[in-house]
């Protein structure tokens, strides 16, 4: 029996915690929502934050979209072996990219690279009472500090993910030319004629999804960090957990939604 409560006690303490922060979440939010109609008077913030999410992203989803396209075609080539010819390789590689493994491989890579960021930036600063410094002076850290955050990350990264799927595409197309003997005029006329715009469409409403809930969460872990340097290293790595953790549940479930 006292085992059994143990097991009960936990999972209820869990459970407690999870809807706890949820709210927490969710109270972020909606004060990020509260403070837009001052978003001009973060507009220096915002680009700023738009060229560190967006920008300096791009060498980093360069290399991560061609190696997506090119095992693309390569796994495309071998499933399609004996069941279809090769003529449908373009369809098959584009409309996985653009729908799937464009979003959410570009999501995980910029919530390792940006959601951790934002955590630790915003941890730094609320250990060392920087946060605190700017509520002493009446400025209200989520209009300040990450509403220019999470709106900057909805307007990049479907912009990373168009990006991304481009690079991927023309690397799932080298791989198939080069390797595979599908031409040039063979691959592209796949992908035209099975292309839907809502496909396209599709992945870059999960893009917004997955940008948006990266940057919240890394703000939300950053602005509740305690104890120090080794919380913010906690802080870190939870909020790059939680993020992928989030891109993929979300990815699923947009998926039952749109698709």
């Amino acid at each position: 029996m006292k085992l059994i409560s143990k097991i009960f006690s936990k999972l209820g303490g869990s459970a407690i915690r999870f809807f706890q922060e949820f709210g927490q979440v969710s109270i972020l939010f909606f004060g990020i929502i509260k403070s837009l109609p001052k978003l001009h008077k973060n507009r220096r913030s915002l680009f700023f934050q738009m060229e560190h999410i967006g920008v300096n992203s791009l060498p980093l989803v360069t290399i991560i979209a061609i190696f997506t396209g090119a095992v693309a075609a390569w796994q495309a080539a071998y499933q399609l072996q004996g069941i279809a010819p090769l003529s449908f390789l373009g369809a098959s590689t584009s409309r996985a990219i653009i729908t799937e493994l464009g979003p959410v491989l570009t999501g995980i890579v910029i919530a390792g690279r940006v959601g951790a960021s934002i955590a630790a930036e915003l941890g730094t600063m609320k250990v060392t009472e920087q946060i605190d410094a700017l509520e002493t002076m009446a400025i209200n850290p989520i209009r300040y500090l990450a509403m220019p955050r999470v709106v900057a990350s909805i307007i990049m990264m479907p912009l990373l993910v168009i990006f991304a799927n481009v690079i991927a595409v023309f690397g799932a197309y080298f791989v198939s030319d080069a390797f595979l003997g599908v031409s040039f005029a063979v691959f592209f006329e796949s992908v035209r004629r099975y292309f839907e715009i809502f496909d396209f469409l599709g992945g870059l409403i999960k893009a917004v999804f997955f940008g948006g809930v990266t940057a919240l969460l890394g703000c939300h872990i950053g602005l509740k960090t305690e104890g120090g340097a080794e919380g913010v290293g906690a802080s870190t790595i939870r909020s790059f957990v939680l993020s992928a953790a989030s891109i993929l549940i979300l990815d699923y479930i947009l998926w039952m939604l749109l698709f």
